[in-house]
């Protein structure tokens, strides 16, 4: 007789923001966000690309606990890994632009903004309508700092949650999956 042991699956967290940020602060907040991500075992997917991706992507990779991290994906927008910025588990090229924001939104169980531009502006608003929730890191400015707090819509009776703390960011955004989930 074979005995399952029905375990909750890791939540899928992800980061979306700008891949052109030079801000050492945003960096260093994102890489400590990254960080936390690893030491929960959570799953991260992101752009892959530079800036906020790849401080994410190197804190979550520094601090991933052996046998007990979760797993980190990289869907770039090109249609080859040439655009790949920083460490991945798996690099999906999707030769998608833009469009590949719609892959990430969907298999995230919520998504942390940080700063952004109109790229994180569109994964946000797909996030949204797809019922992920949200937490924005308003102190890294940008996007994430304008709909902190904000209802989008009428379609939803939640708001973005808010966080000025990597840390508190993450904590929110997995307990925020397991609730949805």
């Amino acid at each position: 007789m074979t005995t399952h042991v029905s375990r909750r699956p890791r939540p899928t967290i992800a980061v979306c923001g700008a891949s052109t940020i030079n801000d050492p602060a945003v960096l260093s907040m994102t890489r400590q966000l990254g960080r936390q991500l690893g030491l929960s075992g959570a799953n991260l997917v992101c752009g892959g690309g530079g800036g906020v991706m790849e401080a994410a992507s190197t804190g979550f990779m520094e601090k991933r606990r052996p046998g007990k991290g979760g797993v980190l994906v990289a869907l770039l927008p090109g249609a080859d890994r040439s655009g790949h910025r920083g460490e991945a588990d798996i690099v999906i090229p999707t030769g998608m632009g833009y469009a590949r924001n719609v892959i990430l939104t969907l298999c995230a169980d919520a998504v942390i903004l940080v700063g952004g531009g109109s790229g994180t502006l569109s994964e946000a608003a797909l996030a949204w309508q797809h019922g992920k929730p949200i937490v924005a890191l308003a102190a890294s400015g940008g996007w994430a700092g304008r709909l902190a707090g904000q209802s989008l819509d009428g379609r939803r009776r939640d708001r973005i949650l808010t966080s000025n703390d990597p840390e508190e960011a993450v904590h929110m955004a997995i307990a925020a999956a397991r609730r949805a989930g």
